[in-house]
This record gives C-alpha cells, sequence and structure tokens, in this order.
C-alpha cells in the first residue's frame, strides 16, 4: 500500500468514528433537555389540553341537570339558580352559583407559604385539569342561560325586582320604580348621605383611577384629607399602591363595595362623558 492510500484509509476511518462519537452524544443526550429549549406558553398548552379534552371525552365535562345527586334535583334549573342567588347577601358570582349547585367541585384553594403542590400523574392529570377547565366553562355557561331565562319571567309577569350584574357578580335587585317604596319601608333607619365633595371626589377617584392625593387636590382645588378619610371608613376608595416617583406617595381607586352600593358591574360601565351631557 502506498503512502498516499495509507493516508486515504486513516482519513476515512477517522470520519467514521467521528460519526459514531457524534451519534452517541447524540443519543445520550435526554430528550426532554432539547424539548426545554424551545419556549411554551403555558396558557396555550392548557387552552390546547382543554380543547382537546372536549373533542375527544365529551363525557368527561358532560352535565346533567337532571343528576339525582344534585342538591334539589327534582327542581328546574333556573329556579336552583334563583334560590342560590337569593340566599347570598351579596352579590355572588356564576362561578360560585355553580359551585353551590354542585355542577363543578369548589375552586383550588390557593396554597399557604411552604406548603407542596398535590402529585400529579403527568399527562392524565393534565387531560382531568383541562376537563374539569371545560366543565367549569360549560357550568357557567347553564348559569348564565338560566339567569336570561329568570329575568325574561320577571318581565313577562311585571314583577317588580330583576337579577343584576353588580360587583363581578350576580344579585337581586328591585326595579328602581319602586325606589321610593323600599324609601318609606327603610325610613326607620338612620339613611346616611353623602355629601356633595364627597361625591364629587368619588366621582374624581373612579374616573381616573390609580390616582394620587395631589393630583386629586389639584382637579378639586381644596384639600381632600379629611374626605378621603371619610370615604375609606365607608369602604368605598382603598390604597391600590405607590406611586412611582420621589417619596412613594399613595395611589387611591375604588373598591368592590363601590361597585356594589351603585349597582355597577365593572369600571367599563360607568357613564361616559358624553351621555352626561
Amino acid at each position: 500500500m502506498t503512502e498516499h492510500e495509507a493516508s486515504a484509509v486513516a482519513e476515512q476511518a477517522s470520519t467514521a468514528t467521528t460519526g459514531t462519537e457524534a451519534e452517541t452524544i447524540s443519543s445520550a443526550v435526554p430528550s426532554e433537555d432539547v424539548s426545554s429549549q424551545q419556549p411554551t406558553s403555558t396558557k396555550r398548552r392548557r387552552k390546547a389540553n382543554a380543547e382537546a379534552a372536549e373533542a375527544d371525552h365529551p363525557s368527561l365535562f358532560a352535565i346533567n341537570l337532571d343528576d339525582p345527586e344534585l342538591p334539589s334535583a327534582n327542581m328546574p334549573f333556573p329556579l336552583r339558580v334563583e334560590a342560590a342567588i337569593l340566599l347570598a347577601d351579596r352579590p355572588v358570582s356564576d362561578a360560585r352559583i355553580a359551585e353551590v349547585l354542585g355542577l363543578v367541585p369548589p375552586s383550588t384553594r390557593p396554597l399557604k407559604d411552604g406548603e407542596a403542590e398535590p402529585a400529579a400523574d403527568s399527562e392524565l392529570s393534565a387531560r382531568d385539569s383541562a376537563a374539569l377547565v371545560a366543565r367549569r366553562r360549560e357550568a357557567i355557561r347553564l348559569v348564565r342561560e338560566a339567569v336570561d331565562t329568570l329575568n325574561q319571567q320577571y318581565a313577562s309577569t311585571n314583577r317588580a325586582f330583576r337579577i343584576e350584574s353588580v360587583s363581578g357578580g350576580r344579585q337581586m335587585l328591585t326595579i328602581a320604580a319602586f325606589g321610593p317604596i323600599l324609601s318609606r319601608m327603610k325610613g326607620a333607619r338612620a339613611q346616611t348621605r353623602l355629601s356633595q365633595a364627597a361625591l364629587e371626589t368619588l366621582a374624581i377617584i373612579a374616573y381616573r383611577q390609580p390616582m394620587l392625593r395631589a393630583q386629586l387636590e389639584a382637579i378639586r382645588g381644596v384639600a381632600c384629607g379629611e374626605v378621603l378619610r371619610s370615604l375609606m371608613e365607608r369602604r368605598l376608595v382603598k390604597i391600590v399602591g405607590r406611586a412611582e416617583e420621589v417619596g412613594r406617595p399613595m395611589l387611591y381607586g375604588t373598591t368592590p363595595e363601590f361597585l356594589r352600593v351603585f349597582g355597577i358591574a365593572n369600571l367599563s360601565d360607568l357613564p361616559q362623558a358624553k351621555d352626561l351631557r
């Protein structure tokens, strides 16, 4: 064998060895290490799992309203929803109504500091969780349909009340036309009203929140310390944070109690300036 042929054989052997070593190294790297280098959105993955559960396993989230295991299963479902709302002394969310009626299990409570998360069986647990999300969504849809049915019945029979969306939940409220009657019924109670200054201050905070006390006083042109304290005692205003500036002054905003007192579902329902003219 000539020197040139020997060099070619040695080079070929070196290439083959390198390729074999590369394959060995590649096979030794765990597949999860490779996949971990590809960022994945948790929300997107959960949504995909929920959609897969709905498509492949409809029985996991289907709800039988006539299930004898449900409380008061012998009563029409809209009446069960009505009873749950009547029982609540404050606005109750659609999700909470679904839990009270036994359509879905109670929401998982938040973990305390140092508490371990419950064990999971990877794919099976993820699929069950996705199915539960789908079932909860279906339960909320059924509750909303029942509320619409009840309000239609109330309107058709000229009832004095409706189920309204207030402060992120549902509450049974009388129609505004019956306000004078309710005022007479509650005449024995001392009804404290907000002063004009308090109403002005509350309106400014509601539309401009979060805002500083200095900004509030600049708009009103007077000191607002006492008025702010009064609104906070009534649980209509609260401290929502601190501004990122010198001294870290406090920022003020409205509370869920503000929405409840004024019969507003959320801040987006506040009347616009053009509607007030």
